[in-house]
């Protein structure tokens, strides 16, 4: 466990070493907390939605504010994001070296990272999956021959499995799109709004396609 003086943030590292868990670890570091804003870094912790709120019900018993998470954990950023939270994704390189995203395009393995919003015009493609912090504006269009994660509001057009990969999934924390497309299918957005702080993904089942809330796993 350390932590870090970042202006009037501090960074409180949660993980599990030498705690049972990592609510105990965060419980030790708050008792000794002199400050009322804190960015958690999760590390590779997987947090759910109701652990992120459990996280948050301790820190404010403790009159602790979090503003923000950081974590190597797909499912943690996913969740936080969700629930409205400020939140960065740190990629883990093979070579055990970490890479905070903060350029505007990061191409890792077979996966293409784009920072920002897509706006109406803009096209995107990747041969992999395609991960977008960001929102897809109305008008613009992402594709990827795999999967298509979006930490934010998809808004226009999506097409995974663009190459006839029909296991491909669509993941969005908004995802009212104005269409989705799975390989062959194709299906246009619900009308509905979105349940708040639930995260969605489309996928083929039953030969078409399908929403349902993410399994950030």
């Amino acid at each position: 466990m350390r932590m870090n003086l970042k202006g009037q943030k501090k960074i409180i590292n949660i993980e599990t070493s030498q705690y049972p868990n990592w609510k105990i670890c965060l419980i030790n570091e708050l008792k000794n907390l002199n400050s009322n804003n804190v960015e958690i870094d999760c590390n590779d912790i997987d947090l759910s939605c109701t652990d992120i709120l459990e996280l948050i019900s301790i820190a404010d018993q403790y009159n602790c504010k979090i503003i923000s998470f950081c974590s190597r954990s797909i499912k943690t950023i996913v969740s936080s994001q969700s629930l409205g939270y400020k939140s960065q994704f740190i990629i883990k390189k093979p070579s055990d070296n970490t890479l905070k995203m903060n350029e505007k395009n990061i191409t890792f393995s077979k996966s293409h990272f784009h920072q920002g919003t897509l706006r109406s015009g803009e096209y995107l493609d990747s041969p992999g999956d395609l991960l977008i912090l960001g929102d897809v504006n109305p008008g613009a269009k992402v594709s990827a021959e795999g999967n298509i994660i979006i930490w934010g509001r998809l808004l226009g057009i999506a097409h995974a499995g663009s190459k006839g990969n029909s296991q491909a999934r669509i993941s969005a924390l908004h995802l009212r799109p104005v269409q989705l497309r799975i390989a062959k299918k194709v299906a246009r957005g619900p009308k509905e709004k979105p349940q708040l702080g639930i995260a969605e993904q489309a996928r083929i089942d039953s030969d078409e396609i399908i929403i349902s809330p993410l399994d950030a796993t």
